[in-house]
């Protein structure tokens, strides 16, 4: 569905991941709605679990370049669902974990809905054992990302 700025929840993604590239976080966090909620199912002890509203959103994403500097999104399938404003991505991510200086590559697949041209609930699955490899390792606290 179109939201009343015109963009779809796959254009207003692909937006999302133009900008992550960038590393323009703040754009990026300029793209939710202020109640948005993230989530992070398979979150490692530690890290966060869930992002409630633009402000947790954009702490958490302040913290972002300071663990991974990320380089490519090489995959990025976008399908649609019954409900008009979800959609549901499968996508590959390259970057250097800046911990440990080594680079990485991890899968997603995220469970997005846009209202009003606006991310308003994200589920992102990711891999905990490839974030902990980049956080330093399985000893390596997740502190500095619950912010």
């Amino acid at each position: 569905m179109t939201g009343t700025n015109g963009t779809t929840p796959e254009g207003l993604f692909r937006h999302g991941l133009t900008l992550l590239l960038a590393k323009d976080y703040g754009g990026w966090v300029d793209l939710w709605a202020d109640d948005g909620v993230m989530e992070f199912p398979f979150a490692p002890p530690g890290a966060p679990r869930s992002l409630d509203g633009r402000a947790a959103i954009h702490a958490y994403m302040t913290a972002f370049p300071d663990h991974i500097d990320l380089a490519a999104t090489p995959y990025a399938e976008i399908h649609r669902t019954g409900d008009p404003d979800v959609v549901i991505v499968e996508m590959r991510s390259e970057g250097r974990s800046v911990a440990t200086g080594e680079p990485f590559e991890m899968a997603y697949v995220a469970v997005v809905t846009v209202k009003d041209g606006l991310f308003t609930h994200y589920r992102d699955y990711w891999n905990p054992l490839v974030a902990l490899e980049i956080a330093g390792g399985t000893d390596a606290p997740f502190a500095g990302w619950a912010r």
